[in-house]
């Protein structure tokens, strides 16, 4: 249980509002091979389905889920990422809401798409949800990009970042999905877990401006988080003097049929 001072989940969700644009323009998108692996599970292509894209911050993955040729309805409850995802996706159905209160009708979804968003919901309520919205033989997807931690710099990173923050775990602020629970007990879904790893290089600023946009340093304060990042800077120039990092991820995908 959350103690009196420590900020409450829909507190720390809602914090991306003050930073969507740094969101939409430094945090990674996700590799092909995620979406191949969506429909490898699912009963039905992508192309032509109805796709619900449930948290779907500025829209990172729900342009991908349309380049597949779905016609996505986007549901987000925060008004900044809302917008964000409106300015670069005009013409993609935006719906308010959250996944723990689906603004939408029963049976209506081939799949249901959560990124990066499926631990901020409350799984006793949001598993429920998902299956009434989903049609039959409808696909639940979720996923996240995860940091590898294989990787010696982004360990150490890692470490700094837990140090700096005195949390045993920084999972929020780099890039994890902490310890969230997929369902509820008993189990509604049977989950089918796959493990994706990928690359992207990008401008040290870029590595930075996305470690700052996750909620964890959202929550303390633009002085604090620069107080971090500034170091950061500082030690990530000497092992890079390019200017340019290799982040590595891997998606932890979790995919279930209705």
């Amino acid at each position: 249980m959350a103690s009196d001072t420590e900020p409450q989940p829909t507190t720390r969700a809602r914090s991306f509002d003050t930073a969507a644009a740094q969101y939409a323009a430094n945090r990674p998108s996700y590799p092909p091979a995620l979406l191949d692996a969506v429909e490898e599970r699912a009963t039905s292509p992508l192309k032509g389905a109805v796709v619900a894209d449930v948290g779907a911050g500025t829209g990172i993955a729900t342009a991908l889920l349309r380049e597949r040729g779905a016609r996505v309805v986007a549901v987000e409850p925060g008004a900044a990422m809302a917008a964000e995802l409106r300015r670069t996706l005009p013409d993609v159905p935006l719906v308010r809401g959250d996944g723990d209160h689906l603004p939408l009708a029963s049976a209506c979804a081939d799949f249901i798409t959560y990124a990066q968003a499926w631990h901020w919901t409350d799984v006793t309520r949001s598993v429920p949800e998902a299956r009434r919205v989903l049609r039959p033989g409808g696909t639940l997807a979720v996923w996240w990009n995860t940091t590898d931690h294989t990787v010696g710099w982004l360990a150490d990173q890692d470490a700094r970042v837990r140090a700096f923050l005195d949390a045993p775990d920084a999972g929020g602020a780099h890039g994890a999905r902490g310890g969230g629970r997929i369902q509820p007990d008993p189990p509604v879904f049977d989950f089918v877990q796959r493990r994706i790893p990928w690359t992207r290089r990008v401008p040290l600023a870029t590595h930075l401006a996305n470690l700052g946009s996750h909620s964890a340093f959202l929550m303390l304060g633009e002085a604090r988080a620069q107080e971090f990042l500034t170091e950061e800077r500082r030690v990530l120039s000497a092992l890079f003097p390019d200017g340019t990092v290799e982040e590595s991820y891997v998606v932890d995908l979790w995919t279930a049929t209705r």
